[in-house]
């Protein structure tokens, strides 16, 4: 029985193309068309995306800031103080103990949980 051979058939038409001369010199020097070639896309797709991340950081940066001592005192001046003692009588002179539960209406087609 004979052996067939390992090589495919490409008819003169088709090795006449650049697809197959790139092809066959591909087979001789891998690294100098494929590897070389990847990894400077890869370098400069740094280099050209460095800028980009760096906005993108700046714009991030604006929008998040630390705040001056300024700033910090003038945040909250408009708050009211909490005295510990007055909250305690506050929540005292509730009535705790008459209360009355109430159900909260529920939106239409929205299951209330009722058996």
């Amino acid at each position: 029985m004979p052996v067939f051979q390992s090589k495919k058939f490409r008819s003169s038409s088709q090795n006449a193309t650049v697809a197959a001369k790139y092809r066959a010199s591909l087979a001789r020097h891998p690294f100098a068309l494929f590897g070389l070639p990847f990894i400077a896309t890869m370098v400069l797709g740094s280099f050209f995306l460095t800028p980009a991340t760096a906005l993108r950081f700046e714009r991030h940066d604006r929008k998040v800031r630390q705040m001056t001592k300024d700033e910090e005192l003038g945040i909250g001046k408009d708050k009211r103080k909490i005295d510990l003692q007055e909250e305690y009588y506050r929540l005292a002179a509730k009535d705790l103990d008459n209360w009355e539960q109430k159900r909260v209406k529920r939106l239409p087609g929205e299951h209330d949980g009722v058996f």
